[in-house]
């Protein structure tokens, strides 16, 4: 009998050595209060068991043995989604854009890559939506895999490798005539072209498609349309048959309207945005991602001296276009277009939202609930709620009171993993 009993026994740390029986009980975490993606709950607790959400409610509906852990004046949160990032940019006041793409080799840019998306993680956004490799071509694929595969750290990311642009209409610009130099997007014109390219990304693994509806390709370099809403269609329609969607870099209203009309489901940056746009965004179901800090950020590398100097026009118009966007009750994506600032900083565009007149709670379901909803990953992150992955994050204070409690970050988990921990 003892013979069998050590048999048993030997079984028993065997598998659970290679992962097959978990030892553990689930984890009972207790903060100051919970945000469960929609709402501030007081005196709630999350039970995590594995890399799935067990249990969110008060302590007093949960039976069972867990293992507890105070996490005494905090709140706890869903794991952030970035809207719009790039996580092969960097600040362009540390490197021009042209030099970026132009000068520095796609491994270079791999490296800086993983370092954006360790700083990512560690700030609380668990997963990201990327708009682009700007010129480092399917790279983004690679990065993606790595951190599936746990080679490196970084938050869950939705790729689109090359945005797709008009002939003529992009950069880098600027160079002889008889430079053949490099984009940092992919072309497609005409009806043809725009399949195979579109099919082609997704063959590369995309997870959606990013077009540039307008640019700065006008006669005294404005912002006009690329592409006709005929074209923008097709786009939709090539990607909708692989389960896929159009996100649309949009500024001018015509170039907006064409987009919205052609089915893309958000506009990125609007800034022309006025309440006809809103109207028929709220009406074909578009959200808008305003991206409000990359504006900023740039004005002030442009030598605005944010605080001291009075508001540049281009700052006051944005401010306005959010206003009105506010009103209008369009859905309003959490993305900052980081990369063209720090990675790590992701904060900084929601502190924006709350400064252009966004409530700070309407900013934690942007940054949430509602990113998860338009990114069609309501299924898997984005709430506390039972069934989910365990995605959190830990903050001191109050972020519903003060959006840059956001900044104090103390716990990070991942798929049920914790990549940071100072609660200790």
């Amino acid at each position: 009998m003892r013979q069998i009993r050590a048999i048993i026994s030997l079984a028993i740390l065997t598998l659970i050595a290679f992962g097959v029986v978990n030892a553990q009980n689930p984890t009972m975490y207790i903060p100051d209060r919970v945000f469960d993606g929609q709402e501030m709950k007081e005196k709630w607790v999350v039970v995590i068991e594995g890399n799935i959400i067990k249990y969110t409610g008060p302590r007093k509906d949960w039976s069972g043995d867990v293992d507890t852990k105070i996490m005494e004046g905090t709140t706890l949160l869903p794991g952030l989604i970035e809207g719009h990032a790039h996580m092969f940019l960097y600040p362009y006041d540390q490197s021009p854009w042209n030099d970026q793409v132009l000068k520095e080799s796609e491994s270079y840019r791999m490296v800086r890559a993983v370092v954006h998306a360790e700083r990512t993680l560690l700030a609380g956004f668990t997963t990201v939506r990327d708009l682009g490799t700007e010129g480092a071509g399917y790279a983004d694929a690679s990065l993606k895999k790595a951190i599936d595969d746990g080679v490196v750290p970084g938050p869950r990311l939705l790729i689109s490798s090359k945005a797709i642009v008009a002939t003529g209409s992009y950069g880098p610009k600027g160079f002889a005539d008889h430079f053949d130099n490099p984009l940092g997007a992919e072309v497609a014109d005409g009806y043809d072209n725009i399949i195979k390219v579109v099919r082609d990304q997704i063959g590369h693994g995309a997870d959606f498609i990013k077009v540039y509806a307008d640019y700065r390709w006008g006669p005294n370099g404005e912002a006009l349309p690329t592409f006709s809403e005929e074209e923008l269609k097709l786009m939709v329609q090539t990607a909708e048959s692989s389960g896929r969607y159009v996100v649309a870099h949009a500024s001018t209203p015509e170039g907006m309207r064409r987009a919205i009309r052609a089915g893309v489901e958000s506009i990125e940056h609007g800034d022309g945005g006025n309440e006809g746009i809103w109207n028929l965004m709220k009406e074909k179901n578009v959200a808008l991602c305003p991206t409000l800090a990359a504006g900023d950020a740039i004005m002030q590398y442009q030598g605005w001296k944010k605080g001291i100097d009075a508001d540049p026009q281009r700052i006051i118009d944005k401010k306005n276009s959010f206003s009105s966007a506010l009103k209008s009750g369009v859905t309003i994506v959490a993305g900052g277009d980081v990369g063209v600032f720090e990675h790590g900083d992701n904060v900084r565009e929601l502190e924006m939202m709350v400064n252009y007149g966004m409530s700070p709670e309407d900013v934690l379901r942007s940054v949430t609930s509602t990113n998860a909803q338009i990114f069609h990953l309501s299924d898997k992150v984005g709430s506390i709620k039972n069934g989910l992955f365990a995605d959190l994050v830990a903050v001191k204070g109050n972020p519903a009171k003060n959006i840059s409690n956001l900044r104090n970050v103390v716990f990070v988990m991942k798929d049920g993993e914790v990549v940071l921990d100072t609660t200790r």
